[in-house]
């Protein structure tokens, strides 16, 4: 027997209180506030018209709704140019992930390391950041990124895996030296200036970039 309205409604609440930030936070790091505001919106109207599609299953309607967030994300890109995947700002570093002891950091030493990965992180292809976000930011299993991205499990395991080594390699790659905390300049040879950092909302740590997968 098909849902009343009234429970479609009950229904549609429930998805939105509990879905709400989290597609909040995943359109705000791939495209600009105002354009987020609308991502959203968009979002929760296709999930309302297609309501009966957004899986009940506990944990399974959040990447459900990620991927239509990216299909729109991706349509307005491509009203403008063409592109496959979608860019990502690093707008925080994801707890739990150090790659360097903090008690051994301090000051200059300490805001290198973090501009040392926004620089990384710039190198990165739109896929690559898109990849590493889903499983660093959106915390996504094997399976769940693939459903947001439309491929395989298997798929998103490579796909993650050579992102991975990417990051790893612009951040172990030789760059231009900087000054540490102690006025020593690092060596390294001359080299092209990194792109702008982008804004790091808080002063955690590289993430560790691990092959393994969920």
């Amino acid at each position: 027997m098909r849902p009343t309205t009234a429970q479609r409604e009950t229904r549609f609440k429930e998805v939105y209180a509990a879905h709400y930030e989290p597609i909040l936070r995943f359109a705000r790091r791939r495209t600009d506030p105002a354009s987020a505001d609308d991502i959203v919106a968009e979002t929760f109207l296709v999930a309302w018209r297609r309501l009966d599609a957004v899986p009940v299953a506990p944990g399974q309607a959040l990447p459900w709704l990620y991927a239509v967030a990216r299909r729109c994300l991706l349509n307005a890109a491509r009203s403008q140019h063409r592109q496959d995947a979608v860019a990502v700002r690093l707008c925080a570093q994801p707890a739990g992930m150090p790659g360097r002891d903090p008690a051994a950091e301090s000051g200059l030493d300490e805001v290198a390391a973090r501009v040392d990965l926004a620089a990384a992180w710039q190198r990165l292809g739109a896929g690559e950041q898109e990849v590493l976000s889903l499983a660093l930011f959106e915390d996504l299993t094997s399976a769940q990124g693939a459903r947001v991205l439309g491929i395989s499990s298997a798929a998103y395991r490579l796909r993650l895996s050579r992102a991975r080594r990417a990051l790893r390699g612009h951040l172990l790659a030789p760059a231009r030296g900087h000054v540490t905390a102690a006025g020593t300049p690092t060596a390294g040879p001359r080299a092209a200036a990194a792109p702008p950092a982008p804004r790091l909302e808080s002063p955690t740590d590289h993430p560790t970039l691990q092959e393994s997968t969920p």
